[in-house]
């Protein structure tokens, strides 16, 4: 009988992908720490970019190059309508979607001749590509709309209608709520992740929460702000007991309802709602995170917040990079005829 040859299944993958991306850190640190390393390149590295994707951008800018040289343009002379020409003259030899990653390539390079002041524009900046979906993620919240949607949450007075059994619960569930929306709000957490936190994920001592990992994202340990801790230890030590005794519930769970099931949507789908209500431009619990990721990118490399957002993957969070921008409805708006 022959033998039968097992291929390689998507949790083995899984489960040595940790070990392959520690070994691709190591070799991006060794590499962004040599001293004759090309100036583009280092600036791709410091972006947090992979060293298969500035492998990529590095052949699309060569290509270019030599597009201008037999075009008789200089690269720091170049203007829109030489990258329109350019792109038209790929328009027969290549998809759509590869003529966006080409100029995207070209967009991040331009960037960095600006960084060195020799450009003074990047021309590719009102360039879109028709024809290729784009994944417009959402109306992004920005930093002082999301902590106020967490101070408005706040200073909500408990529903004031029902018995006193009544209004107790809903004093304690506005409790445990505020602890929820300031997990979305400040750690960017999603809902299956705050389903899925439990007591022994709280280091309040260090500070820090624990986000175990699951089939599509990555574990790791995120910072509490300071005025997060002192409300942590209200709602571990009274909020939560209270709720246990009061649903009778034996569970190690952070956050549990007061009716029968212990399922987490639950409880978001009473609390979103009231969320909605205090800003309108909001959707959902998603369109919080994304705004959360979108901040980070202000503020950290891509490295830093794949690891914050527990992506497995670099490109996931490279994909929040389309909503890093003050005027993405602008470019929605202006969406560029080139077809």
């Amino acid at each position: 009988m022959a033998k039968i040859k097992l291929g390689k299944t998507k949790d083995s993958r899984t489960r040595r992908k940790p070990k392959t991306e520690d070994a691709e850190i190591k070799l991006l640190q060794k590499t962004l720490n040599e001293k004759e390393q090309p100036s583009f390149k280092k600036y791709l590295l410091q972006k947090g970019y992979s060293l298969q994707t500035i492998k990529s951008f590095e052949r699309v800018v060569t290509k270019y190059l030599k597009w201008l040289n037999k075009e008789n343009v200089s690269e720091l002379s170049a203007s829109y309508n030489d990258l329109v020409h350019y792109i038209q003259s790929l328009r027969n030899t290549v998809k759509q979607r590869t003529i966006q990653s080409e100029t995207n390539a070209i967009k991040h390079y331009y960037n960095y001749l600006k960084d060195l002041d020799l450009v003074a524009e990047n021309p590719t900046v009102n360039i879109a590509v028709k024809g290729v979906k784009r994944k417009i993620l959402y109306n992004i919240l920005n930093k002082q709309e999301l902590e106020k949607l967490y101070n408005d949450f706040r200073q909500l007075e408990p529903s004031p209608f029902g018995g006193n059994a009544q209004r107790a619960k809903g004093a304690l569930a506005k409790k445990r709520n505020e602890i929820i929306v300031s997990l979305l709000v400040y750690q960017g957490l999603n809902s299956t992740e705050l389903g899925r936190l439990t007591t022994q994920d709280l280091k309040l001592r260090e500070g820090k929460i624990f986000i175990n990992g699951t089939r599509r994202s990555n574990e790791r340990t995120l910072k509490l702000e300071s005025h997060q801790i002192l409300d942590f230890m209200e709602y571990q030590l009274k909020t939560r007991a209270d709720i246990l005794t009061e649903t009778g519930k034996q569970t190690d769970l952070l956050f549990t309802s007061f009716g029968r099931s212990t399922k987490f949507n639950n409880i978001i789908g009473k609390l979103l709602p009231q969320l909605k209500k205090l800003n309108k431009k909001l959707e959902s619990v998603n369109q919080i995170r994304t705004s959360v990721i979108v901040h980070w990118l202000k503020m950290y490399n891509l490295r830093e917040v794949q690891y914050m957002a527990g992506h497995r993957y670099v490109s996931s969070t490279e994909a929040y990079l389309i909503n890093d921008l003050e005027d993405l409805q602008d470019e929605i708006e202006k969406y560029h005829p080139i077809g």
